[in-house]
């Protein structure tokens, strides 16, 4: 038992397993300001520019039981929405880390040896 709490404790302090936490914990954070953003900014714009559609109140009454299909429409619909803000997110972020990495950079100024400034006279003499 003691060499097992030692291995998951070796596991679980390795730097992948904590910067997974990190993001797991951040992941849900920005999920949650995503789905404010769908929910209380996007999907009523959405719905103003449609007519204010809302499938979450179509429903087929089998007997006794009503099966509302239209709450897996808006659920289908809303993850459209989360999973294209995700990816302009990440578009965007990509973008700024290319211009961050795109600094140019000083150029090198190789000098010549002496055998190569020669040689370079030589055959600019010989043009003329």
């Amino acid at each position: 038992m003691k060499n097992f709490i030692e291995e998951f404790k070796a596991f679980a302090m390795k730097g992948n397993v904590i910067d997974l936490a990190v993001a797991v914990v951040i992941g849900a954070a920005f999920g949650k300001i995503v789905s404010s953003l769908v929910t209380n900014i996007i999907t009523p714009l959405i719905g103003i520019i449609l007519g204010g559609i809302d499938f979450s109140g179509l429903q087929l009454a089998v007997g006794d039981t009503a099966i509302t299909y239209g709450i897996f429409i808006q659920s289908v619909v809303d993850f459209v929405i989360v999973s294209f803000v995700i990816f302009l997110a990440i578009k965007i972020m990509s973008r700024l880390q290319k211009k961050e990495d795109a600094k140019p950079e000083t150029e090198k100024v190789v000098e010549s040896s002496p055998e190569i400034k020669l040689l370079t006279e030589i055959r600019d003499s010989l043009r003329r």
